[in-house]
């Protein structure tokens, strides 16, 4: 459950029920940055909230290579199989 409060006019979110695990795992990690957790925290918020709801599709590199004028594009030459 994630509740989001306002005090003195900056919002603060209350995340429950975080796994032990995973708990440990973001206070090591904020020991290892030399930052307190919620300073570690409010840093992967920040950026998480920077990436935007950008797709994995406008993620991806495209790389354009040339080939053959009679190369064979079909799905079983390049799978080798029979579409299945």
């Amino acid at each position: 459950m994630i509740a989001i409060r306002y005090h003195g006019g900056m919002p603060a979110v209350h995340i429950r029920d975080v796994p032990e695990e995973d708990l440990r795992a973001l206070k090591r990690r904020a020991k290892e940055n030399h930052r307190s957790l919620q300073g570690e925290l409010r840093l992967i918020l920040r950026r998480a909230a920077a990436q935007g709801s950008e797709s994995a599709a406008d993620r991806l590199e495209l790389i354009t290579v040339e080939s053959a004028p009679n190369a064979d594009w079909s799905r079983a030459a390049i799978y080798g199989d029979d579409e299945r």
